[in-house]
């Protein structure tokens, strides 16, 4: 290691918050004016600790006899040998030593748009919500049409989603430094758009090919889009943590799906999400063929036998009740 050396202050997530150079070993910290390296933190001592070389020429950091001592892994340590990836705390401080030959990463690459911020993507995001909206309303409208109703569901939309857009902004400001609520916008609408279209292809093929399947489990993959919202939302705040953020959306998605199996079947015994398929659409997208009535009818004679079968089988606690009557 070549002077030179830079002891570095790190957050709890181990980032740089600043560096602080020194020109020679040895290096001394502690609260006192006269250290190397004046550490603020009044759970050190006036002298804590110092970093020299040792006959071997590597770097160690000596405990001065001080009460906290050297963390490092949550032990408390006298000595500890470091390098340039080796993070201990003195006393509520993380800190790193690195010298100037220490090797770096390779430059990133910048994938933000520049272009993309402000009114164009919170425009675009905005215009989704409503038009998705108003389709929505449309489809499900059943009643004589009344524009407050419309408009009625366009203010209820646009303020869940400012609020679940506000909060991504407050995050994006506080750990990224720009609010970017356009982009939030827009991966909200994008996502929405995603739920209704989903939505709308799942139900027109359950329909279509008698595929339950779709309807049935069909909130999994809407789980997935969320959760995808959610990645990208994080992506926003900090592009350079892709992996992280792409296990914490996975993880987010399993949990949900194996909470909402969780609930169906303490609810109904069932893992499904609905017993039957309640969505009908006009008998033009019907593609599987119709069962005769034959067929329905011998099904529902035969559903009747199994039912009978099951109602005409004792109860554990009838039996009981019985046998204390006698």
């Amino acid at each position: 290691m070549r002077a030179p050396f830079y002891v570095e202050v790190l957050s709890r997530n181990k980032e740089v918050r600043y560096r602080h150079q020194v020109n020679s070993l040895p290096i001394r910290i502690g609260r006192c004016y006269d250290n190397d390296f004046i550490l603020d933190d009044p759970h050190t001592a006036a002298h804590h600790a110092i970093i020299d070389k040792t006959a071997d020429g590597e770097l160690l950091i000596r405990d001065l006899g001080t009460r906290n001592g050297i963390i490092h892994k949550g032990l408390r340590q006298t000595e500890l040998p470091i390098d340039g990836k080796t993070i201990f705390r003195l006393g509520h401080t993380n800190l790193r030593l690195r010298s100037s030959d220490f090797p770096v990463a390779d430059e990133i690459a910048d994938t933000s748009l520049y272009n993309w911020e402000g009114w164009p993507p919170a425009l675009a995001g905005l215009a989704m919500i409503v038009c998705l909206t108003v389709a929505s309303s449309w489809v499900d409208d059943t009643d004589k049409f009344e524009a407050t109703r419309y408009l009625f569901a366009i203010v209820i939309a646009l303020c869940l989603g400012m609020i679940w857009c506000g909060i991504w902004s407050f995050a994006s400001r506080l750990f990224g430094g720009n609010a970017r609520l356009g982009r939030h916008l827009f991966i909200l609408g994008c996502g929405y758009a995603a739920l209704e279209s989903w939505s709308l292809v799942s139900t027109a093929i359950a329909f279509a090919l008698s595929l339950e399947i779709f309807t049935r489990y069909g909130a999994h993959v809407e789980i997935a889009i969320i959760a995808a919202m959610v990645f990208y939302h994080l992506l926003n705040i900090n592009p350079g943590r892709t992996r992280l953020f792409a296990v914490i959306s996975i993880t987010l998605a399993l949990l949900g799906s194996g909470l909402m199996l969780m609930i169906n079947y303490h609810g109904n015994g069932r893992l499904a999400n609905e017993l039957f398929m309640h969505e009908r659409l006009p008998p033009v997208f019907r593609l599987s063929p119709d069962k005769p009535v034959s067929q329905i009818i011998s099904d529902a004679a035969s559903l009747k036998t199994r039912v009978d079968e099951e109602r005409a089988k004792p109860v554990s606690g009838d039996e009981t009740d019985s046998d204390s009557q006698d």
